[in-house]
């Protein structure tokens, strides 16, 4: 939401009220907030009770956080939000979006050209300006309005938290371990994670520390483009421009939890 100064407020749901109500079905997942990902990013939300946005780990240049790709000229077209002084230094939650007048007008007219003749355009490109048009503190920030926005569209609401805000002291430890501690913090006993984490978490360490780690593995999900030959892997801004929302509840359902 906006407050009257026109900021964007990123409103964080209380933890501590349901942290014993727990089921063991139950799942958290973790994941550093990218501006409109990639639609594996929604299907881990989807599998998930609770998602944590880990905006207090250090940022990546050349990362996901502020690039997405979408599809133009019959091919993957890299966008980049553009962000002050970035550096690998400074956590996520510290960098921040420097989206002028100038580059508004670039990136819509780049988006009017990928997907003007596109069944849901109008659709979401309203849904779009409605993101851009905010201020933030952070480019976090940013990235969770737009995973908020998205799931708004789609008749969704979801339980969220921010590192930053639910397990701020625990930075600093190793990777794994951190993320265990949150879970555990959180009250859950399942920890969901995109499949790539395969090379780098190994459930029987989380295992011995009480946690049930999966990995998410997304389905072989395709949908008429305007080009010849499918172009996976883009932003969820082309699966909203090319599907109906029903279509695309049931692409978020379209995964194996091994």
């Amino acid at each position: 939401m906006q407050n009257t100064n026109g900021k964007s407020e990123i409103i964080v749901m209380d933890q501590k009220q349901d942290k014993l109500t727990k089921s063991v079905s139950d799942c958290l997942s973790i994941m550093q907030p990218y501006v409109f990902p990639y639609i594996g990013y929604f299907q881990l939300i989807e599998a998930s009770t609770e998602i944590v946005f880990y905006d207090d780990v250090n940022y990546i240049k050349r990362g996901w956080v502020n690039r997405n790709r979408i599809l133009l000229n019959n091919r993957d077209f890299l966008f980049t939000i553009p962000v002050e002084k970035a550096s690998q230094n400074k956590k996520i939650n510290e960098i921040v979006p420097v989206i002028n007048e100038k580059y508004k007008r670039k990136l819509f007219l780049q988006l009017e050209s990928a997907y003007s003749k596109a069944p849901y355009y109008n659709q979401v490109i309203k849904l779009m300006i409605d993101v851009f048009e905010r201020e933030y503190q952070n480019i976090g920030d940013m990235g969770i309005q737009s995973v908020l926005a998205v799931f708004k569209y789609l008749g969704k609401t979801i339980q969220w938290t921010k590192s930053s805000v639910s397990s701020p002291l625990n930075t600093g430890i190793d990777k794994a371990d951190r993320l265990i501690e949150i879970t555990k913090q959180l009250g859950y006993k399942k920890y969901i994670n995109p499949i790539g984490g395969t090379e780098i978490y190994q459930k029987e360490y989380f295992k011995n520390q009480g946690v049930d780690l999966q990995f998410l593995k997304s389905g072989n999900i395709k949908y008429k483009q305007a080009c010849k030959e499918f172009v996976p892997y883009l932003s969820i801004i082309d699966v909203l421009m090319y599907n109906d929302k029903h279509s695309i509840l049931s692409f978020l359902k379209e995964y194996d939890l091994l």
